[in-house]
């Protein structure tokens, strides 16, 4: 139960960064939705896979380049859907970073 509502609180809440930041564009709501399963997914096979291959740089970085790694992440969700735009790089980037904050803050309000 609790994936869900965090899938659905998601989809709204990358709904309204689309609203927001002017580098992001979903189509509609219900896309939003969609969005947040296919990140979902990416980051529960795709993260792990390129964190690990990215570990020395990481390291070296003193783990700014894993930003990097959740940017690329992003812009593979922008490249599988038509619905779902981002203008780049920086972007991909600052919307990761707002994203993660909302699931850290999601994932402690819901416990």
């Amino acid at each position: 139960m609790k994936t869900i509502i965090k899938i659905v609180l998601n989809g709204v809440f990358i709904f309204f960064l689309s609203q927001w930041l002017p580098g992001i564009s979903v189509t509609s709501l219900e896309a939003s939705f969609i969005v947040a399963i296919v990140l979902g997914l990416l980051n529960a096979v795709l993260a792990p896979i390129l964190q690990l291959l990215a570990l020395p740089v990481t390291i070296l970085t003193l783990g700014l380049f894993a930003l990097v790694v959740n940017g690329a992440i992003v812009l593979i969700a922008d490249a599988l859907m038509d619905s779902f735009a981002v203008a780049g790089w920086l972007m991909a980037i600052v919307f990761s970073i707002i994203m993660a904050v909302f699931n850290s803050v999601l994932s402690g309000i819901l416990k």
